[in-house]
């Protein structure tokens, strides 16, 4: 078997440097060939020169992008990228600065070898942040499967088919929620346990503010679904609520869904279908001759 291996990074290389360390000690036992693609989204800071050889790693190549784009887009890129090619028969996408446990690639592909044509998500079961960020987290994973009827459990790591990769490759949705297309557009997935990991340099990037965001997104992928189950609630509130209350009910729906579609307007098939054209530069920086 074939596997790439994909990640982002935005200047925290000192962490995808440790990363790509503890890769190469992880798959060492699995019997396959492995290679890293890094989207290096608009980074101000250089590659660090390193002279690391790498015992299993076959190559680690750079995607150097033209400027930022951030972490979401940064992904779909290196899927359209990757979309036509066909060397590989599994992508793993996961993040580059140690959230991503190193040690559960072998569960995730353990996973999928035993599911044929099956892609796996890794299912968040701890978080490292704190109660006050945990509660809000719950918060929106319980409103989006209110509203989209969706349990929405795990973030961008994952193993996924070529088939299911070529899938999403042409969803406009990719471009704004990587984990919602995935939920709408992918028809088999199994999923492991995994729990999240500190950063291993730069803390943590997660606030408030990006929740709130990664939310909308989430939700503007099933726009459609929260369109009609909020004029279903609304609809259900008059028999059960008096008519002041429903008319501010009503409001908080129609504001809510008004901030779905705007974050839905964010879609794009054309910008995910030209994104390669932002690619600056591939580069290799490690490569190993079988």
């Amino acid at each position: 078997m074939k596997y790439k291996i994909l990640m982002p990074c935005f200047n925290d290389w000192a962490s995808v440097l440790q990363l790509l360390e503890k890769i190469d000690n992880e798959v060492s036992n699995i019997d396959g060939e492995f290679d890293v693609i890094i989207v290096n989204d608009g980074s101000n800071e250089k590659i660090p020169k390193t002279s690391k050889k790498y015992k299993v790693l076959k190559s680690v190549k750079v995607i150097n992008m033209k400027f930022n784009q951030g972490h979401t887009r940064s992904n779909a890129t290196g899927i359209k990228y990757l979309s036509r090619k066909n060397d590989f028969d599994y992508l793993i996408l996961m993040d580059g600065d140690g959230e991503d446990r190193p040690e559960e690639i072998k569960l995730l592909i353990e996973k999928a070898l035993s599911n044929k044509k099956t892609s796996v998500v890794a299912r968040r079961v701890k978080r490292s942040e704190g109660l006050i960020f945990t509660f809000f987290y719950n918060l929106h994973k319980l409103i989006t499967l209110i509203f989209t009827g969706r349990n929405i459990n795990f973030g961008h790591y994952s193993c996924i088919t070529k088939e299911d990769i070529i899938n999403i490759s042409s969803k406009k949705s990719l471009w704004i929620n990587y984990s919602g297309t995935v939920k709408k557009f992918v028809k088999k997935i199994d999923n492991i346990p995994c729990v999240r990991g500190k950063r291993y340099v730069q803390p943590s990037k997660m606030s408030f503010n990006k929740l709130v965001v990664h939310a909308f997104s989430i939700w503007a992928v099933f726009k459609y679904q929260v369109l009609v189950r909020s004029v279903l609630f609304f609809l259900i509130s008059f028999l059960f609520i008096s008519l002041p209350y429903t008319i501010a009910f009503g409001l908080m729906l129609t504001t809510f869904t008004m901030g779905v579609f705007l974050s839905a307007s964010q879609e794009s098939s054309e910008k995910l279908e030209n994104s390669e054209k932002n690619i600056a530069n591939i580069e290799t920086t490690h490569t190993t001759k079988l």
